[in-house]
This record gives structure tokens, C-alpha cells and sequence, in this order.
């Protein structure tokens, strides 16, 4: 089970004059981590650079700063704090002495890693897709089913031979559903897997 940051949160930097402010959120998709970006960025500093991790997906940006000094030292910060779904922007304003290119990568790093290190944190539950097709009689006793596994329910739709549901949960979850659903529809019913989706 991994880790996201429960609230934004922000820190503050002082490397040789130039201050490195980072600001960080937990982010549930790209969009929002760009969004996030939009709303915290300073048109007037220097630099504005940063880095996501959303699961397998991850992007970051130097921003005008050197390649690789800035970006990627943000994500090595997130990925070493052992987070997911998390966006960190460090802005810098420029203090007037040059850092030179480790200079950056540790101001860079260090203004990430500090801030989410200090940072309250909430568990990240991984939940993958599947369906079922069930006949109506045994349709209340697979829901109650579900609830208790702790599925989140995506959809149900219903045909001429009962419902098709759709429902997230944790992977380790499913071998005892399984087996649950065998038994309640004595044999009839099962389980079988969709796509894939982290949840919270």
C-alpha cells in the first residue's frame, strides 16, 4: 500500500540567495497535477519547475534551469519519499549567485524531499476493475457481498438474465469474494476482471 500527501502543503528554501519554494498536493490524474501547477506558479520568478508521479505515469519540467538538475530531482525526491499521486512545483527566485549544475540539483532536490519528508500523508488503496453477471435472486446477497469486501461499485446494468455489476477492489480481496460469490450463486456466478484503476 503506498502513500499521497493528505493536504497541500509548502516549503521554504534559502540556497546562496535564491529562495526555492515548494509546493506540493496530492493529485489524482494528470490534468489535475497541471491544474495544480496553474494555480501556484509565479509568472515573475525565475523558474517554476516540477514533477509528478501518478502511478506508473510521471512527468517533470526544468523549466529554462540546465537539463536534468531540476525536474528530475523533484521526481527522484517524490519517488524517495516513497509517495504516489503526487504533484511537487518548486519555484526559485533568483538570488544573483550562481549554483552551478550539483548546486541546483541539491537546492532542487532538497527544497522536494524537505517538504513532503514534514508532510501529513494518508494511505493510497489500489483497487483494480471487475464485473460480474448474476441472476436476480441472487442480486441482494452478491451486494451485500460486496460491501463487505469493501468494493467500490462502478455500475450495474440488467438484462433479460440479471445484473451485470461493476465494482473496484483491492486485488487481495478478490480470492475470498470469489469463493463467496461461488457459494451464494452455488456455482453460477463469476468474478472476472476489467481494467485497472487506483483508487482512494
Amino acid at each position: 500500500m503506498s502513500e499521497t500527501l493528505l493536504q497541500p502543503v509548502c516549503f521554504d528554501l534559502e540556497v546562496k540567495k535564491s529562495l526555492f519554494r515548494c509546493q506540493a498536493a496530492p493529485v489524482e490524474s494528470p490534468d489535475q497535477a497541471l491544474a495544480f501547477l496553474q494555480a501556484v506558479q509565479d509568472r515573475d520568478a525565475t523558474h517554476n519547475c516540477w514533477a509528478y508521479r501518478i502511478g506508473q505515469q510521471y512527468r517533470f519540467s526544468d523549466d529554462g534551469e540546465p537539463g536534468g538538475t531540476a525536474g528530475r530531482p523533484i521526481l527522484a525526491a517524490i519517488d524517495g519519499q516513497g509517495l504516489d499521486g503526487v504533484m511537487a512545483v518548486v519555484t526559485r527566485w533568483f538570488g544573483g549567485i550562481k549554483l552551478g549544475a550539483g548546486g541546483l540539483v541539491r537546492a532542487y532536490s532538497g527544497a522536494a524531499a524537505e517538504c513532503l519528508r514534514t508532510a501529513a500523508r494518508r494511505s493510497v488503496i489500489v483497487r483494480r476493475n471487475y464485473r460480474l453477471h448474476c441472476k436476480f435472486e441472487h442480486l441482494g446477497a452478491i451486494h451485500l457481498a460486496l460491501q463487505q469486501a469493501g468494493a467500490v461499485k462502478a455500475g450495474e446494468r440488467f438484462d433479460a438474465e440479471g445484473a451485470v455489476l461493476q465494482f473496484a477492489l483491492p486485488p487481495e480481496q478478490l480470492a475470498a469474494l470469489q469463493a463467496q460469490v461461488r457459494d451464494l450463486s452455488r456455482g453460477h456466478t463469476e468474478v472476472l476482471s476489467a481494467t485497472v484503476e487506483d483508487g482512494t
